[in-house]
């Protein structure tokens, strides 16, 4: 597949300080008009997240064998799922097996946690269950070393970060974001959650315009899939909580990561109050860059129950 031979060459070129490629979709080998390409599931987490993907058309429309596949869920936190901060991780695992049936050459699912890896692993219920996945690794990528300078040439205020590697070498991204409220961004959804490839996004708020940083590295990174998970809403004192839960049940999926958050944006209220996508101005900032519309009346999209 050309493009993967293309990210390759990316990597070492960029390995030498030339300038990164942006990596765009659609992609060879996905094929974007299989099934939906947004979709809401209501019903128990992994069952609404199976039915999601069989509703976007099957895992196999963004797996092919031999494909290296990173998943990155918000497992950021060292507290469990209920507590309503990371996704949930048995919707985790189950993206995981799907991706591992689907005959992925490689399957790994990371974070750069906020709290330390190892707390992280035995406190947010993850790694039982991954554990239970034969063929995928779970693996907290922390170190200075596994991280790459890269520019990003569309980047209108960000114009470098330093990203995980293996994203980098990635022939698919899977986001699996935790819905919930942020104190700087409004809300966390998909976008936002990718600042955990990133060893330097502490620069994001104190050198950057925190909103256009997000947007401007959505141009260079761009997931294939996104699952947000909605089982459990924080709807206030995001990101870390404690605060107010709210079940809605859903799981909202798609193959455009700002129209997915722009969607998700409209299912909840958030600090009490209802938000359009055009109101979070991350979003707002990569819909101006071309990355995906944030007026819900062009969303074409099926609900349906698990």
């Amino acid at each position: 597949m050309n493009e993967k031979l293309n990210r390759r060459d990316f990597v070492r070129a960029s390995a030498l300080g030339i300038t990164a490629l942006s990596m765009g979709w659609p992609r060879d080998g996905i094929t974007q008009t299989a099934g939906n390409d947004l979709v809401v599931i209501e019903g128990e987490v992994v069952a609404a997240a199976k039915k999601a993907l069989e509703a976007l058309g099957g895992i196999k429309r963004f797996v092919q064998p031999g494909m290296k596949v990173l998943i990155k869920p918000n497992i950021s936190f060292a507290q469990g799922p209920e507590k309503g901060v990371n996704a949930d991780p048995k919707l985790i695992a189950e993206i995981a097996r799907q991706c591992v049936e689907a005959q992925a050459g490689e399957v790994l699912v990371t974070d750069y946690s906020l709290y330390p890896a190892q707390i992280c692993l035995w406190q947010n219920g993850v790694k039982p269950e991954m554990d239970k996945v034969k063929g995928a690794r779970l693996q907290y990528l922390s170190d200075a070393d596994f991280f790459q300078e890269v520019s990003i040439p569309k980047g209108k205020d960000l114009k470098k970060a330093r990203v995980m590697k293996k994203a980098l070498e990635a022939d698919l991204i899977i986001n699996i974001p935790r819905a919930k409220t942020h104190n700087a961004t409004t809300v966390t959804l998909g976008l936002k959650n990718m600042m955990g490839i990133v060893y330097d996004r502490k620069l994001w708020h104190s050198d950057h315009s925190l909103h256009q940083a997000i947007a401007d590295f959505a141009t260079l990174i761009k997931p294939r899939l996104t699952i947000i998970d909605a089982s459990t809403v924080m709807v206030d004192k995001g990101p870390g909580g404690p605060g107010t839960l709210v079940p809605l049940k859903l799981v909202v999926a798609g193959v455009n990561p700002v129209e997915t958050d722009g969607l998700m944006t409209t299912l909840s209220e958030w600090y009490g109050k209802k938000f359009s996508p055009a109101d979070i101005k991350h979003l707002k900032l990569a819909s101006e860059l071309g990355l995906g519309s944030v007026d819900p009346s062009t969303y074409k999209y099926s609900r349906l129950k698990a």
